[in-house]
């Protein structure tokens, strides 16, 4: 059996690739593999499920509850959340598991499962492997009191919100009018409460979710209508968020966006500005624009980079102390006040940032100069062979060459869909779009399923 974890859990179609069997099945393999590890300290364990909006989270998360009931784990069904809420919750309230059901930013009919450990982290590969090695395999099932027991929590996620209301201290949002995009998901629950308890005036759009609107033209990924909102609403910003709410994108007074990279270079510099940016160290991923790099150079902040994953971001600011990372996607880690990348977290402190300096948000983010970027997603290919294919690597190592240090070139295959992606930075659109395509081109041609 292929691997079925990804960089961000199991993902896909629910009820074709991701059916209840399988998250039942899934569910009691993780309480077994996380019990004999001595996670769980001997002691009943205590699990937190929740998840996004979409219509087959409903039938999914009662799967996932009743696996780990029937595996001897009590749960709190906390309902509709964000996914960096769910891995607050396991931290501040020092249960065993965090489970939560979503496919983040992915179209409607995906879902997908999140395992989260004691502590609000996620798993280690060695953790998953063992959990996917463990499926439908004899176990001795517990009985009368033994079995687990399943209670519904909602005021869970007023403790949420107040974590994020309080991570902005004393800072006060009053005077901006800010337009929020809640892409129909989890943030609906949850961002609108947290910028008006914090005094700003608050426009809130896709925030009426239906089970079926997720994700749908709107969101950090469709982020055209948030543009155009703001601009009519004479806002001072805009923030966009995915399904699960665990990235924000910006948008400024003028309705141009401000994406991930951006935001982390405005927030590394404001915590730099506190003297809370450890080792003066920023985590970034190898996607992120090279003006990042070269922006943080020039104000003495140090960029760390890693794999593509808030997985793999997370796991070097941990084990370095670091205090900042994220993804130019708009997965921002706080790691004061999170485990996982917090769009709504994020969003306020972008917010706060401008508020506090009194400078527009156009002016915050022009810290940095944005090389033109080329993305290319390429669909129905062999994604592994592409990794290894030797002519798409002598067409890559020929890009690389001509572009001569003034820009660069990634090939890598995405950890969460069927697909490579192709990105080249450049000096110019022009330069980066034609060698992008040519370079889309050699991998459909060599690796292609059509």
């Amino acid at each position: 059996m292929s691997r079925l974890f990804g960089t961000d859990g199991v993902r896909g179609i629910a009820n074709v690739d991701l059916t209840a069997d399988l998250a039942l099945e899934l569910s009691v393999a993780a309480a077994h593999v996380l019990g004999e590890s001595g996670a769980f300290d001997g002691r009943r364990a205590v699990a937190i499920v929740g998840r996004d909006t979409r219509i087959s989270g409903e039938f999914l998360q009662a799967a996932v509850m009743s696996g780990l009931a029937s595996a001897g784990v009590d749960v709190i069904d906390v309902g509709v959340i964000p996914t960096p809420g769910l891995a607050h919750l396991v931290e501040s309230r020092n249960v065993d598991l965090g489970v939560m059901l979503s496919a983040s930013h992915n179209p409607m009919p995906d879902n997908g499962i999140k395992f989260f450990q004691r502590g609000g982290v996620k798993l280690d590969d060695s953790i998953e492997d063992a959990i996917q090695e463990r499926l439908n395999t004899d176990w001795q099932r517990p009985t009368g009191r033994d079995v687990g027991h399943i209670r519904r929590d909602e005021r869970l996620l007023d403790l949420y919100i107040d974590h994020l209301v309080g991570s902005l201290g004393e800072q006060s949002l009053e005077g901006l009018r800010v337009v929020l995009d809640c892409a129909n998901g989890a943030s609906s629950v949850t961002a609108k409460r947290a910028f008006e308890a914090k005094g700003a005036e608050v426009v809130a759009i896709n925030c009426s979710p239906d089970g079926l609107n997720i994700n749908d033209h709107c969101g950090s990924t469709h982020i055209e209508g948030l543009q155009a909102r703001v601009v009519a609403e004479k806002a001072d910003l805009g923030l966009a968020f995915d399904g699960d709410a665990d990235r924000c994108q910006g948008v400024d007074a003028k309705g141009a966006v401000v994406d991930g990279d951006q935001i982390m270079g405005i927030l590394a510099l404001d915590l730099k500005e506190h003297h809370r940016l450890a080792f003066n160290t920023l985590v970034a991923t190898v996607m992120s624009n090279l003006g990042l790099l070269l922006a943080m150079r020039e104000h003495g902040i140090t960029v760390d980079t890693t794999k593509v994953g808030d997985r793999y971001v997370l796991e070097d600011m941990v084990a370095h102390g670091f205090t900042l990372g994220g993804e130019q996607s708009g997965h921002v880690i706080m790691s004061e006040y999170a485990t996982t990348g917090d769009g709504v977290l994020t969003g306020l402190h972008l917010a706060g940032r401008v508020a506090q300096t009194g400078r527009p948000l156009a002016e915050l983010a022009a810290v940095m100069h944005r090389l033109p970027q080329a993305l290319i997603n390429v669909a129905q290919v062999d994604k592994a062979r592409a990794a290894l294919d030797p002519v798409i690597l002598h067409e890559v190592e020929a890009a690389t060459q001509e572009l001569d240090g003034s820009g660069r070139v990634l090939l890598r295959p995405s950890g969460t869909e069927p697909l490579v992606r192709v990105m080249v930075e450049a000096e110019s659109q022009e330069h980066a779009d034609r060698i992008a395509a040519q370079l889309a081109a050699v991998v459909t041609q060599r690796v292609g399923l059509g």
